[in-house]
């Protein structure tokens, strides 16, 4: 079961932690634009990491060293993950972020998508639509999809992805603390 609660907190302590030990001073604004511009990367690294928009490869999904394509691609699903929570958290937005267990239940029985292209065309406009008009509800719509990605389209279960995301939070102190 996915703690979004648990998940949101751990991010947002990591962004406080980085803020003070760097010693980052950024107007509120810059934060908020920062944040999304990271997230709009991170889901590009998502899209190239799964090579579903690779049309002409036979073998489609890229692989870290020692991982399949599979735990590579859960590793930057959970990178954009964290941006979706660091954006929610600039926004003052984390209410959008909390799903019931029953909302997780629907979004994992949903249909896959037909088109990834669409979806993921559809997905940064409604955060592009979330930033510069302001829009919750294309942010909550936004995180929802990106969500169902994760549980339908690319076959992850919730414990993987709380599991990944937590080990990704490690391997992140750890950079902090080896001055990455």
């Amino acid at each position: 079961m996915l703690e979004l609660a648990k998940l949101v907190q751990q991010s947002i302590a990591l962004d406080e932690q980085i803020t003070a030990d760097r010693d980052i001073e950024m107007t509120r604004k810059s934060q908020i634009e920062n944040a999304y511009v990271a997230l709009d990367v991170e889901l590009a690294e998502v899209a190239n990491t799964s090579e579903w928009f690779k049309v002409w490869k036979t073998h489609r999904g890229k692989a870290d060293d020692g991982q399949t394509p599979a735990e590579t691609l859960l590793t930057e699903y959970t990178d954009a993950m964290d941006f979706f929570f660091l954006v929610a958290a600039k926004k003052t937005w984390t209410h959008l972020i909390m799903l019931t267990e029953e909302d997780l239940t629907t979004l994992e029985s949903s249909r896959p998508a037909k088109d990834l292209d669409q979806q993921y065309l559809i997905l940064k406009r409604m955060l592009f639509n979330s930033h510069f008009a302001h829009r919750q509800e294309d942010f909550r719509h936004a995180w929802r999809l990106f969500l169902k990605w994760g549980f339908v389209d690319f076959g992850f279960k919730q414990d993987q992805i709380q599991a990944a995301y937590e080990a990704k939070r490690q391997v992140n102190l750890d950079r902090q603390a080896h001055n990455y």
